[in-house]
């Protein structure tokens, strides 16, 4: 069976084709993190929620106009990777570029399965080619079945926003983690990402000329993506030598994602959209990896939330964060 679905976006087929090939556009509307090798031939990897990654390879690459790849995921749902077919066209209309989805190769459950997909991320296509912005993704929003690795894909979707609202007058205020102005925070959290990155064994690239969000979504991917493959009944390299164990260290990385998300936000003005079942998960992490960081200096005492804090406030209090001066 096969699956089509058409919108008219108000673009130019030059934005319109960015927008459902490259991975910072990709981010506005459909995923959480993607890599492409927009060749044919090449691979792409999508995690379009935490904990579901979309993979498979281009067939046909027509920049401008149309793009044929196999479809599939990386998990048990009936359809590896390249096991089903996606052709995108991408047309001149009048009032902007119309883009028809393909999908073939597909069971009548799965035809189903994935409308129902398709439906959601093309009304959220349709909205971010209009004002910019798609907003937050609902299907994102409260994950099941949460573990490290997904823990930080959602952390990851919760701060993605507030990377991109970031403006250059926020780049020297005073952020709640002592020590750190703004700019100095983000490349803390970068630094924090690359090695811990390095504890899953893999070698976290930092992209050039690429925007807050870009670099810390690239960098993200890849620590993710390598502790999604470790044994966590096994140990890990410490930082600075000897061995973790790697359900400890695996805990680490949503925690700072999500915290220094908060640091972020609250010092350039914004709000995190994230949900309680995701702050009580990494809150569990944290209860482990926090007392332990605490004596070097890694985490303040913790201090008090005040009544009627919620949940993500009462995590920051309990890392020792209080609010900003600015």
């Amino acid at each position: 069976m096969s699956y089509t679905k058409t919108a008219l976006l108000p673009v130019g087929p030059d934005e319109a084709f960015a927008l459902i090939t490259e991975p910072e556009r990709l981010r506005r509307w459909m995923t959480v993190s993607a890599t492409v090798d927009l060749r044919a031939g090449g691979g792409y990897r999508w995690t379009v929620t935490p904990g579901h990654v979309a993979a498979g390879t281009f067939k046909e690459v027509e920049p401008g106009k149309r793009i044929v790849f196999g479809w599939g995921w990386e998990s048990d749902s009936g359809l590896d990777p390249d096991g089903s077919t996606v052709t995108v066209t991408v047309e001149p209309a009048d009032g902007g570029t119309l883009v028809t989805l393909l999908h073939e190769g597909l069971t009548e459950e799965l035809a189903k399965r994935h409308a129902e997909g398709w439906e959601h991320f093309f009304e959220r296509l349709v909205r971010v080619a209009t004002t910019g912005d798609a907003g937050p993704d609902e299907w994102a929003y409260a994950p099941e079945n949460l573990t490290p690795a997904t823990a930080a894909d959602a952390a990851l979707a919760v701060i993605q926003p507030v990377l991109r609202g970031m403006k250059a007058e926020d780049r020297e205020k005073p952020t709640p983690c002592p020590d750190f102005s703004c700019h100095e925070l983000a490349e803390h959290l970068m630094s924090s990402i690359a090695e811990l990155g390095a504890m899953a064994g893999a070698t976290v690239a930092r992209p050039e000329d690429a925007s807050l969000e870009d670099t810390v979504s690239t960098m993200a991917t890849q620590a993710i993506d390598a502790w999604r493959t470790v044994d966590l009944d096994g140990t890990v390299p410490g930082p600075r030598g000897g061995e973790l164990p790697a359900s400890f260290a695996a805990g680490i990385l949503p925690l700072e994602l999500l915290v220094h998300g908060w640091d972020l936000a609250r010092t350039s003005g914004q709000r995190l959209h994230v949900s309680d079942e995701v702050v009580a998960y990494i809150r569990g992490l944290a209860e482990v990896v926090v007392p332990a960081a605490r004596p070097n200096g890694s985490f303040g005492p913790e201090v008090e939330a005040g009544a009627g804090a919620s949940p993500i406030d009462q995590l920051a209090a309990y890392a020792g964060r209080t609010p900003a001066a600015a």
